[in-house]
């Protein structure tokens, strides 16, 4: 007989659910733990099998490393300057133009290479090769800097090139004269309609961006090689409301400032949707996953079922929450002209930094919807949306072979495809490539990155001679007709 009493089905039914529930979370358990234990994308090409073996050396003798430093001095002595895009030093151009020719005589005079100055203050160099039908690859750094003074409270003088226990102080130490030495708004953008101008199609883009973090990344085993395969888009948006100007000793219920006051704070706390997962930062993690400790490896190699809550994690902090999502940051606030006047006008101005996953009409639209409010105006100032991803997969031909360059001279190191998120003059050649990488090897450990446009920019002697061979190793790895056969590491779960 079956027993039809309503108590007794209830427990029956909750015991099936129960045991559903216990399945299935142990199925999810074990399919975690197999990919925690296995899960390794970047493995990559095994570089014993690479075509190119006869590579030439490149060893620096005392004096050639004392030369090589002394210039490079020199180069952070020029105050290159850009105040703004259309502002720079150009007297100060023009003496590194003089530096260059005068540090590089050979490269300025040899038959092999042909030279073209670009907007007045730009060098474009062309390297032809033996095979004219291939398409070339670009190699970009800029020469112009930010803004510095002393005053800021740096360890030495910004353009002094100061040496203080084995490293080098100055602005454009690791952004980016490291890189002229082996862009400016100007000169890139210049470059890039000049080359298209010419019907010139590119391989890849190389610049600057993003580097080798050691102990900077929480958790990680060992350094990161982290090569930049995108970058945010960025905007930048002004606020303003007018009311009639009025007397302070008889103000009205709201004012100009209140209003736009009360809209940046909708804005700071209602920050744009959390989409960690959904861009390059995924492939980030992944690649990373089996260097993390655990329990962050078990987090780390199974993204499919923890983006969520991991997503929660990263946007405790400023650093991380650049990756979870679109930042909003509110970086000037004007109005009033006297203390006892109610001023007519109030302007801020909202710098934005545009997640993969977003586009920029996505940005303006929600900045609308969460200001709310008719009487403040908003109006784009500039803006684009996040550049292309580039692959980065076995067959990708620029990541793989800066993946060995950087792997060739740091064993020890684990490489990742990462993403940028300030920006760099190669989204100026979007249209001219499919791949734009962004990195170079400089070393960062905690506390260095805060240097980038901060105080007390530097780089070690080492460092910089590594980056020199490292250019000298990977020009000559790209000499290669094409990859060797890649071992699939694509995981089965």
């Amino acid at each position: 007989m079956t027993d039809s009493r309503p108590g007794i089905r209830i427990i029956r039914w909750l015991k099936i659910i129960v045991s559903v529930v216990f399945a299935t979370v142990f199925l999810l358990f074990t399919i975690a733990s197999i990919r925690t234990l296995s899960l390794d994308v970047n493995i990559g090409l095994q570089l014993a099998r690479w075509e190119k073996t006869n590579n030439l050396s490149l060893v620096l003798d005392g004096a050639q490393r004392e030369a090589l430093v002394a210039r490079f001095k020199d180069a952070i002595r020029v105050p290159t300057v850009s105040f703004s895009e259309t502002h720079s030093n150009t007297s100060a151009l023009l003496d590194f133009d003089t530096l260059l020719r005068r540090a590089f005589p050979t490269v300025f005079s040899s038959s092999l290479v042909q030279h073209e100055l670009v907007a007045n203050y730009s060098h474009l160099f062309w390297v032809r090769g033996s095979q004219p039908d291939l398409e070339p690859y670009l190699l970009l750094a800029h020469m112009d800097v930010v803004p510095a003074s002393e005053a800021d409270g740096w360890d030495a003088p910004p353009f002094s090139a100061q040496e203080i226990d084995g490293f080098i102080y100055g602005r454009g130490t690791i952004d980016d004269k490291c890189a002229v030495m082996v862009s400016g708004y100007n000169g890139a953008v210049n470059m890039a309609r000049l080359l298209k101008q010419r019907g010139v199609q590119l391989l890849f883009v190389l610049d600057e961006g993003l580097a080798i973090l050691d102990g900077v990344i929480s958790g990680l085993d060992g350094p990161a090689a982290l090569i930049g395969v995108s970058e945010k888009g960025a905007a930048t948006v002004k606020l303003s409301v007018s009311t009639a100007p009025g007397h302070s000793s008889m103000p009205p219920r709201e004012t100009s400032i209140g209003i736009l006051a009360a809209a940046v704070k909708r804005l700071e706390d209602n920050p744009m949707p959390r989409l960690f997962g959904r861009g390059p930062e995924r492939a980030t993690f992944q690649h990373l996953a089996h260097k993390f400790r655990l329990p962050l490896k078990f987090v780390m190699s199974n993204l499919w079922l923890f983006s969520p809550l991991l997503g929660r994690v990263l946007e405790m902090k400023p650093e991380t929450n650049a990756f979870v999502r679109t930042t909003t940051a509110v970086t000037i606030f004007n109005s009033g002209v006297k203390v006892n006047v109610i001023p007519s006008y109030a302007e801020a101005y909202v710098n934005l930094r545009i997640h993969s996953a977003h586009l920029l009409q996505e940005v303006l639209d929600l900045i609308h919807l969460t200001v709310a409010d008719q009487r403040v105006k908003i109006d784009l100032v500039q803006g684009f949306d996040p550049l292309p991803v580039s692959s980065a997969d076995e067959k990708s031909f620029g990541f793989q072979i800066i993946k060995k360059t950087v792997l060739d001279m740091f064993p020890t190191v684990t490489v990742a495809p990462g993403i940028c998120v300030g920006n760099t003059d190669s989204r100026n050649f979007k249209d001219l490539t499919r791949d734009i990488y962004r990195f170079a090897p400089v070393w960062f450990k905690p506390g260095d990155p805060q240097r980038f446009h901060g105080i007390n920019e530097r780089i070690s002697k080492k460092n910089y001679e590594e980056l020199v061979v490292f250019y000298f190793n990977l020009i000559q790895n790209f000499d290669l007709q094409q990859l060797p056969e890649p071992h699939s590491s694509v995981h089965e779960l």
